[in-house]
């Protein structure tokens, strides 16, 4: 505000609505951030355009996927391009572990050079994504602590966290007592790794997030959000399911919440119009901010 313009207002004596507004403006605002994988389709046909629908529509956040040496076939200064060209960038981005597919970009080959790559192009999270099938067994999971912590000191030295998300699988038991997620939480370092916590995979599961921010406070950073249909439990647009978002929000801060992705595996309608849907819904509800 220049000088002219706080005169004016002080003499009016709206001074002091203008400084609330501004700041309720400030506590509003909420970048939106989304998980490409929703549009993995469009984008298989054309990156650039993909991101300007999304830069369109609001989104200013990424978490990205599909790091193989190479952003979507792209170098990380061709990549870094086309963010700075549309405005967007990337929060974190999802590898596997490569106990399977022992590929660039996964915690077991050239996980350095993957780390080097994305603190270059401003990354804050590097997530482990998904255990394949063929992986989960009760010998692998007994690894995962080790292959974690070890991950998560690689990328601490880059000022980037490490994380692991969930599916529904985690929370099935793999010895009389425990589940694969407590056993990944209590046997990791809660400084080395955290949790990207997947809100309709552990509602599918039937478990309470809640429960795990009061046993694991301030170890859930990172959440995808997405909702789940009644009755059939497949995937639904934000608000159109059966999940209470607002209950789950209130408890950010035991989370430990720093960044939320708007994400959804599939649609019964063309993808953007779920986002829109569930773009709505966010603004709509300021719980979300």
């Amino acid at each position: 505000m220049d000088r002219k313009d706080f005169i004016t207002l002080s003499s009016l004596g709206f001074l002091g609505l203008y400084s609330c507004g501004t700041s309720n403006l400030n506590m509003n605002k909420k970048s939106l951030a989304i998980q490409l994988y929703t549009v993995r389709d469009a984008i298989a046909k054309n990156l650039e355009k993909t991101f300007e629908k999304l830069a369109e529509l609001g989104f200013t956040e990424l978490e990205i996927y599909g790091y193989n040496g190479s952003f979507f076939g792209k170098t990380r200064n061709e990549f870094q391009s086309v963010l700075k060209n549309v405005g967007l960038k990337v929060i974190s981005s999802h590898h596997t572990t490569g106990i399977l597919h022992n590929d660039d970009g996964t915690l077991l080959k050239n996980w350095e050079k993957s780390v080097e790559d994305l603190h270059f192009i401003g990354s804050k999270y590097m997530v482990c994504s998904y255990l394949f099938p063929e992986e989960r067994t009760v010998e692998n999971y007994l690894k995962l602590p080790e292959l974690f912590n070890k991950s998560g000191d690689v990328t601490k030295k880059a000022e980037i966290q490490f994380a692991y998300h969930n599916h529904d699988f985690e929370f099935e038991k793999f010895d009389d007592s425990k589940n694969i997620y407590d056993f990944i939480l209590e046997n990791t370092s809660s400084d080395l790794v955290k949790m990207e916590l997947d809100l309709y995979w552990i509602s599918k599961a039937g478990l309470d997030p809640l429960v795990y921010f009061e046993k694991y406070p301030k170890r859930f950073p990172l959440w995808h959000v997405k909702d789940m249909k009644a009755g059939t439990k497949d995937f639904a647009e934000i608000g159109n399911g059966t999940i209470d978002f607002k209950r789950i929000f209130e408890a950010r801060e035991k989370a430990g919440l720093n960044y939320w992705f708007l994400e959804q595996d599939s649609s019964d309608k063309d993808i953007f119009d779920s986002i829109r849907i569930s773009r709505k819904y966010i603004l709509d509800h300021s719980y979300f901010r």
